[in-house]
Formats: structure tokens, sequence, C-alpha cells
């Protein structure tokens, strides 16, 4: 009885080696196909590659000398190797512009509601100066 449960739990074990193996032999079977691309993703993506890797010898030379790193100057990219227009840059320079013409006619407007403010303020002090002066003159008057 001893001999019979050894024996089934060595041929047991025999059969998930064995299945283990053939499937290890099936993985090593399959092959991936190297995908076929077509010349026009080709071109594509060698022009990305291009786009991305316009940097000069000197370009980084000068980020090594300016330690500051890839950040340090703006790279510039050959519009015959892009294939969109990056519009960043005139978008920042046009939004920081509108911003300053908001500002600055912000500031005038200020300065010349202040200028009002001022004129205001000097003819309030003046009626109050001659409402005194009234009052006193007719103080002296009853005296």
């Amino acid at each position: 009885m001893y001999m019979s449960s050894l024996f089934d739990s060595l041929l047991s074990l025999a059969d998930e080696i064995q299945a283990i193996a053939t499937m290890i032999e099936k993985q090593a079977q399959i092959v991936v196909k190297p995908k076929e691309a077509s010349k026009e993703e080709t071109l594509q993506k060698a022009a990305l590659l291009a786009q991305y890797a316009e940097v000069t010898d000197e370009e980084d030379d000068l980020d090594v000398q300016n330690g500051s790193g890839a950040a340090a100057a703006p790279i510039t990219i050959n519009s015959e190797h892009s294939l969109f227009k990056n519009t960043n840059l005139t978008d920042v320079v046009n939004a920081r512009k509108l911003e300053r013409d908001h500002l600055r006619d912000e500031s005038q407007r200020k300065k010349e509601q202040d200028k009002l403010q001022r004129e205001k303020d000097k003819l309030a002090k003046q009626e109050r100066k001659e409402k005194e002066k009234k009052r006193t003159q007719k103080g002296e008057r009853k005296r």
C-alpha cells in the first residue's frame, strides 16, 4: 500500500514535469513576427526622431558651460522636419503682451480715478474752509 501511493505520487510528479516541459517547448516555438511598417510610417517616425534630435554639439557645449542643463537655451527645430507647427512660444508671447496691455490700461484708469478723487477732495476742503470762514464771520458779527 505504501509502495503504491509512492508510485502514484512519482507518476503524478512525472506527469507535472512532462506538462511543464511541453509548455516550455511550445513557448520556445512561438516566434514574434516583426511588424511590417509602411514607407509613410517610417518617414513619419524618421521625421519625429529628427525633430526631437536636433541638438547640435554647440548647443550641448553651451549647456555644459552654462551649467544649467537642457533648459538653458531653446532648441530650434527645422521646419522641414516638423510635422506640425509649434505655436506655444507665440501663444505665450501674445498672452504676456495682452497681460501687459491690460495692466497698463488698468494703471492708466487708476491714475485718472486718483486724479479725479484728489480734485474732489480739494474742492471739498475748500468748501469746508469757506463754511468755517462764514461761521466765524457770523459769530464775530453777533458779538
